[in-house]
């Protein structure tokens, strides 16, 4: 909790919290409510400074429901395990292909199965499929929802 509750913007460019040990961690720690008040805080107060894109597995339903825009960012779990295996390896990070499949399978199930904040789209987002996209692709289709929501 104390982590939580010091955590700063800057810590938001920390290379360790992009890995399958920190995925897995979130995961966890996100079922511990004093945990997630705090990180809720942190959000709420980072996305109302100036504004903010941001992206979470509960940021549409838990952290800014009354966000403008929500959108639901999903692929298949193979095609999102190819990815995360593909950023790992960029990194100079040894992964297993079959293992990474397996942990974000898991993760997917823990957070869907969570008391608190379950992982689901929220009633008004749009769920974007990015299976067979590419990120350029998956960019321009995301901003052309949000310009159809906006104007």
């Amino acid at each position: 909790e104390a982590a939580a509750r010091d955590l700063a913007p800057a810590d938001l460019e920390r290379g360790d919290l992009r890995g399958p040990m920190a995925d897995m961690a979130a995961s966890a720690v996100a079922a511990i409510p004093a945990v997630r008040a705090a990180l809720l805080d942190f959000q709420r107060d980072f996305g109302r400074r100036c504004g903010a894109v941001l992206d979470g597995r509960d940021i549409g339903t838990v952290v800014f429901p009354e966000a403008q825009v929500k959108l639901f960012v999903t692929a298949s779990v193979e095609e999102r395990a190819r990815r995360r295996f593909l950023e790992l390896r960029g990194r100079g990070i040894a992964a297993d292909p079959t293992q990474v499949e397996a942990e974000i399978r898991d993760r997917d199930a823990q957070d869907a199965n969570r008391p608190v904040a379950p992982l689901k789209p929220a009633p008004d987002a749009v769920v974007l499929d990015t299976t067979a996209l590419d990120a350029d692709a998956a960019f321009t289709a995301a901003l052309d929802l949000v310009r159809e929501r906006v104007g």
